[in-house]
């Protein structure tokens, strides 16, 4: 399906969903690395397209390259390319055309369009200091790096505030799932009902085991469509991994507890699961995930294989000396982690 072609059913905004949840039991290993381009690749970044690239040809698969650029407050001119070039460098080529999701905003509003039809997303006119205000005035004050768990105040309705924003409605019944969708084989993900009535999500990750996470308590309902009209990367991820056949997903460990936020998404919009692996994070010098806000050097591919024996090693794999050679023997050690099958 291309970016301007609409998808054929109203019901699964990216195509059957029952059909291809069944189809990629068995289906040819797909993953793929997902850069923003709101600036050049460092070694944090490397790392995470390296293991996801090296996954993805130690199972024999495709890998893919998708440019998140659907948040154009954020993103550069030109730095899709940029990074691009980057990965070039260092031998890492998808598998084919690269995706853009600032042309994809279509297929973004339908499955929107789907959940607000199932009551499953509602529209929500607080801003983000009336929020903090409420949790505040609640005893709830967001931890440092924690989350800023929404308390539900538009859940029931607007009480005359204008809309802002479109929120997923954590409380919505599954009872309607199809089973094929919970039938790959490689996955472990269920539901725990615990005492508040609410729902935790138990799956494993490759790398890091078992994992759970009460979304309704944890996060709240999560944001899908911002004030300022950009769709939220949890709700974009979900369709175009769907739309593109992900198999596997393969990135950096801080993103893990997103995971539970799009297990949601996917079973309320009928969509097969992937497995997740989360690899480890490259630190910057305070000790948090390296980043071009704490002096993350722009990636230096005038010597690639510098570059990728430093992201190998984060990965536990040995340097190499030659690049083409170095990629290769990679391959082989990833596929001879037992833990990583």
């Amino acid at each position: 399906m291309s970016a301007a072609e609409p998808p054929q059913s109203a019901k699964a905004p990216v195509g059957d969903s029952a059909t291809h949840a069944v189809a990629s039991v068995g289906a040819t290993y797909i993953g793929r690395f997902a850069p923003s381009p709101t600036g050049p690749l460092h070694v944090g970044s490397l790392v995470a397209a390296l293991a996801s690239w090296l996954d993805a040809k130690a199972h024999g698969g495709q890998w893919l390259v998708r440019i998140e650029d659907v948040d154009t407050t954020r993103c550069l001119p030109g730095m899709a390319d940029v990074i691009l070039q980057q990965l070039a460098a260092c031998g890492l080529c998808s598998d084919a055309a690269p995706l853009y999701q600032s042309q994809r905003t279509n297929l973004y509003q339908q499955a929107l369009t789907q959940l607000i039809a199932n009551a499953q997303a509602y529209p929500c006119g607080c801003s983000r200091r009336a929020i903090e205000q409420a949790l505040h005035q609640a005893g709830h004050d967001k931890p440092r790096h924690g989350e800023l768990v929404y308390p539900g105040t538009c859940r029931a309705g607007l009480q005359g505030k204008a809309p802002r924003a479109w929120r997923f409605n954590t409380s919505f019944n599954e009872s309607n799932r199809p089973l094929a969708l919970d039938k790959k084989a490689h996955l472990d993900t269920h539901l725990i009902a615990n005492k508040s009535s609410s729902i935790v999500f138990s799956w494993t990750d490759r790398r890091l085991g078992a994992q759970q996470q009460d979304v309704a308590t944890e996060v709240g309902d999560f944001i899908l469509k911002r004030a300022d009209g950009c769709f939220a990367y949890q709700l974009v991820v979900v369709v175009d991994d769907s739309a593109q056949g992900i198999t596997d997903v393969v990135r950096g460990q801080d993103l893990a507890d997103n995971s539970a936020r799009q297990i949601l998404l996917q079973r309320a919009l009928q969509l097969p699961t992937p497995r997740y692996l989360h690899t480890p994070l490259v630190l910057g010098a305070n000790g948090e995930k390296l980043s071009k806000q704490n002096g993350a050097q722009a990636l230096d591919v005038r010597d690639p294989l510098a570059a990728l024996n430093q992201a190998a090693k984060v990965l536990g794999l040995a340097a190499q000396t030659r690049l083409t050679e170095g990629l290769a023997q990679w391959v082989l050690q990833w596929r001879n982690m037992s833990h990583l099958a």
